[in-house]
């Protein structure tokens, strides 16, 4: 994960290749406790934060969303009581990128 923290999210273009594979499974591996879950029919890169309160909840929130204005890389986000849930994908490819699997390693290290 240090490595994945180090490097920027970069331009990422229609027709880019798509992370799959072995290549996923390896990236997969270096950000622990995230999922690849099918949302209509794309592969979102998803992890579920635990809080105390929607307090912390809501301040996890908002530095996420000031990372992903940073690396202009955005995701969705669910802000519920004691929980955030944070999903990446890359919309110009309709899947995953590596630019996902660095926007979470970064989204770990808050």
């Amino acid at each position: 994960m240090a490595e994945l923290t180090k490097e920027p999210c970069v331009a990422c273009r229609a027709g880019e290749p798509r992370v799959e594979g072995r290549a996923l499974e390896e990236l997969l591996a270096q950000v622990p406790g995230w999922k690849v879950a099918q949302r209509e029919g794309i592969p979102r890169l998803e992890k579920a934060y635990e809080f105390e309160d929607f307090s912390q909840a809501l301040a996890f929130t908002v530095q996420v969303g000031l990372l992903a204005e940073r690396e202009d890389h955005h995701p969705a986000i669910l802000t519920e009581w004691g929980r955030v849930t944070v999903a990446f994908w890359t919309h110009k490819i309709k899947g995953l990128h590596r630019n996902d699997f660095i926007a979470a390693a970064k989204t770990d290290a808050i």
